[in-house]
């Protein structure tokens, strides 16, 4: 059970103590997207959706999510978040919004959770903003593409598969 940094060795779940551990700068970027039929694709990029600018608005819910998130996943350490940018890519052919969340600190775990967690909001705030014009839409694809800092060092996921021009 050791094998799991998040169980004791009586196999109680805990949070990782990370007094020890050196202060490093750690930098992660997590991508996803929303898939929408054509409409409302049109709607959000004129900003004609009933309930206001859509992207603006999911980048805001991007930015607190990222700052809330050790409230919303068990084991996640508060932290002192530096930077957040959540960024957003129409992609037309695919009628999608692809989403990419970049979140930075000087500290002494990760934030990997944080811009993952950052996609996910901004994508569900893209669903509720446009429910009312398409049920259908489908949020795909949230994952780690980047991060550094810390012990494990630098990684950058090896697919070829950006969702933004980047």
């Amino acid at each position: 059970m050791n094998d799991f940094t998040h169980i004791d060795s009586e196999g109680k779940v805990r949070m990782v103590d990370v007094t020890e551990k050196a202060f490093s700068e750690r930098k992660a970027m997590a991508q996803g997207k929303i898939a929408m039929n054509s409409d409302t694709f049109e709607k959000i990029q004129n900003q004609s959706i009933k309930k206001g600018n859509v992207l603006e608005t999911a980048r805001i819910a991007g930015v607190m999510a990222a700052k809330k998130t050790s409230g919303l996943i068990p084991m996640c350490h508060p932290l002192n978040i530096t930077h957040v940018a959540v960024d957003f890519f129409p992609d037309e052919k695919e009628n999608a919004i692809c989403i990419q969340a970049s979140v930075r600190l000087r500290g002494q775990t990760g934030v990997e959770m944080e811009a993952l967690t950052a996609v996910a909001v901004a994508a569900l705030t893209i669903y509720d903003m446009c429910k009312s014009y398409d049920k259908s839409m489908i949020i795909s694809d949230i994952r780690l593409m980047e991060k550094s800092g810390g012990k494990s060092g630098m990684y950058v996921r090896v697919d070829a598969n950006r969702l933004s021009p980047e």
